[in-house]
């Protein structure tokens, strides 16, 4: 296992997605210290900056070579540019679980996803599966980030790749696979995608229009990169680890190879 990505329990509540309420914390509970202590298996820590104590966890994860990411939060723009300076570096999942542009008399507010679009310090993820976003939100995501700066991600849970009507849990909270998408019971919320990443690489090039090349760095090169692991992985270069996925020319999958040995075979 290359690592673990720990996002929450330091969300904001009004953001929470399907997160289970009773769960979430701040980050000035005294709790990051306990998280903590397993730095050395985690790759990146997901909270929303604007909490109590969110600074300071964003410099404990800098310096431990943790990547500090920022997600379902209400933050403003100014909180954001705060923690960028000690260290935050990347967002998860454009559009889900991240504030937008508010007023306040006639004053317009910023929030997390027009920092990311606009800062080119910070990297993003989007989740690729034609239902988190519609084509449009694609486009300009990609349009704002490109290729090196924005990767794909599943955002896989218990009902990735699971058929129509499937039940799960996330924690104590119940949800299904509705309209090919992981949801509340109540569809208040989506509850992480059932698409899975080979699937994405084709939505992005015939959904969104990214070039070919350009969707499978998202998916491969990119991503090792903003965790530190594009030393061994994410492309295909003498001294890397020989993982390898040919696709057919309709981006099914025929052959997938994982440290030199075949693994799937059509």
């Amino acid at each position: 296992m290359l690592g673990v990505h720990l996002e929450g329990p330091y969300f904001n509540p009004a953001q929470k997605g399907a997160q289970d309420p009773d769960h979430l914390r701040v980050p000035d509970d005294g709790s990051p210290a306990v998280l903590l202590e397993h730095a050395g298996v985690l790759r990146v820590m997901t909270f929303a900056p604007e909490l109590p104590g969110a600074l300071e966890l964003t410099t404990e994860c800098a310096a431990r070579g943790i990547v500090p990411a920022a997600g379902h939060s209400a933050a403003q723009d100014t909180h954001v540019l705060a923690a960028m300076r000690l260290g935050l570096r990347h967002a998860v999942h454009l559009w889900s679980g991240q504030s937008s542009t508010i007023r306040q008399g006639p004053w317009r507010r910023p929030g997390l996803l027009e920092a990311v679009l606009a800062y080119d310090e910070l990297t993003a993820e989007m989740i690729a599966d034609h239902r988190h976003l519609p084509s449009t939100l694609m486009r300009l995501a990609y349009k704002c980030k490109g290729a090196d700066r924005l990767c794909v991600v599943s955002d896989a849970t218990a009902g990735a790749g699971m058929p129509e009507g499937t039940r799960f849990r996330l924690g104590g909270v119940e949800c299904q696979v509705q309209d090919g998408v992981g949801m509340l019971l109540d569809r208040s919320a989506f509850a992480g995608s059932t698409t899975l990443l080979n699937r994405m690489v084709a939505i992005l090039v015939e959904a969104a229009g990214v070039p070919l090349v350009e969707a499978v760095r998202m998916a491969s090169l990119t991503p090792a990169r903003i965790v530190g692991l594009d030393g061994r992985k994410g492309s295909l270069e003498p001294g890397k680890d020989a993982d390898v996925a040919i696709f057919e020319d309709d981006l099914t999958v025929w052959r997938t190879m994982i440290a030199g040995r075949w693994v799937f075979v059509a």
